[in-house]
């Protein structure tokens, strides 16, 4: 019997230090999550926060150093982790344009843009609404015809829209941009190249003003500069087309305006702006302490050139959902492309 119990006391002793070892493991894998008491969980959170926060930094400490290195001995400088985005891990695309595309320079020559962009004709836009017009509607196309040079506004009245494209043909404009309006917003932008088309049509939201920017600037009469941004395909690189047509080919750098458009998954996002380039004195960071021959300090100023935007607005984002040949037609015209709740298949799949 007294065997027994030795044996019991023993299994004890080795359970009790075993449990201490299990108790640790766990305290390891303990997320903040799990943590039921507030302050016991937000001190254990910051304290995780800290640590990445310090292990990152340690990273990139050890990274330029590393470039730094390589620089001062001529070697070849470590390539740098790309990270994953939905924008790099796109599905493949066909109608992806190369530079080496004889096909696609040879069609630029011939389709409708090519005379306002070989500056054969300038550009000329007729400005109008849909017939039941809102509120902030007035206020997004004075900003418009302040954006677009050469850029008239005429009220829509009773007009048909068949009506309005003839008689801007006949008038000799380039493009007509219709805005539409839904219960007092501006929602969407119909603009139509004169006179063989084609007609797009955008939805538009997140419309901030010029007078609802803080601290925005006032733009110039000057020509602006035009910046198209990642309109890569076939399809991207007409809309592309179809906008730069609607501003004239001959910026003037004096005004230091820019007009972006820029386009991330299938999202335009336009800003307007205004740049300066300004010199300021910059402290030098990589010669701490260092000294020259003489005895003297090398930390001083360092003046850079430095470029300021300031944005002028209006600030709005725009999504196509259908192209279309041709001048605006609901019944005979033909589509080029038309956004289908059934072609989103994938995050990962874009069509500009």
């Amino acid at each position: 019997m007294g065997g027994k119990k030795r044996k019991n006391d023993d299994s004890d002793n080795d359970e009790g230090h075993k449990k201490p070892e299990v108790k640790k493991m766990k305290r390891e894998e303990l997320l903040p999550s799990m943590i039921k008491n507030k302050e016991k969980r937000s001190e254990i959170h910051a304290k995780l926060k800290r640590q990445k926060k310090l292990e990152k930094r340690s990273k990139q400490k050890a990274r330029d150093a590393a470039e730094k290195r390589a620089l001062e001995l001529g070697e070849e400088i470590p390539e740098r982790m790309v990270p994953r985005t939905i924008e790099n891990t796109r599905e493949l695309d066909e109608t992806v344009c190369k530079p080496d595309d004889e096909e696609l320079f040879a069609g630029n020559d011939a389709d409708e843009f090519s005379s306002v962009l070989k500056r054969e004709q300038t550009p000329k836009i007729l400005i109008t609404t849909c017939r039941f017009n809102s509120s902030r509607g007035p206020d997004f196309i004075s900003d418009l015809l302040s954006v677009i040079p050469n850029a008239h506004y005429y009220k829509r009245g009773t007009y048909d829209l068949k009506k309005i494209v003839e008689y801007a043909k006949n008038k000799d404009f380039t493009s007509v941009i219709v805005v539409h309006t839904n219960r007092r917003e501006p929602d969407a932008l119909l603009v139509i190249g004169i006179p063989d088309g084609p007609t797009a049509h955008f939805k538009l939201s997140k419309l901030v003003l010029r007078k609802d920017l803080k601290n925005h600037g006032n733009p110039t009469s000057h020509k602006p500069e035009l910046v198209l941004n990642n309109f890569t395909t076939r399809l991207g690189h007409r809309v592309g087309r179809l906008i730069q047509s609607l501003f004239p080919q001959d910026p003037e750098f004096k005004g230091r305006r820019v007009v972006t458009f820029h386009n991330q998954r299938d999202f335009i996002f336009f800003r307007h702006h205004r740049y300066i380039f300004e010199t300021r004195e910059v402290k030098k960071t990589d010669s701490k302490g260092k000294k020259d021959k003489e005895g003297t300090s090398e930390t001083g100023p360092e003046r850079k050139a430095i470029a300021r935007l300031q944005e002028c607005g209006p600030r709005f984002t725009l999504k196509l959902t259908s192209l279309q040949h041709g001048t605006f037609d609901t019944r005979g015209g033909e589509y080029e492309w038309v956004h289908k709740p059934e072609m989103d298949t994938s995050r990962r799949r874009f069509f500009l």
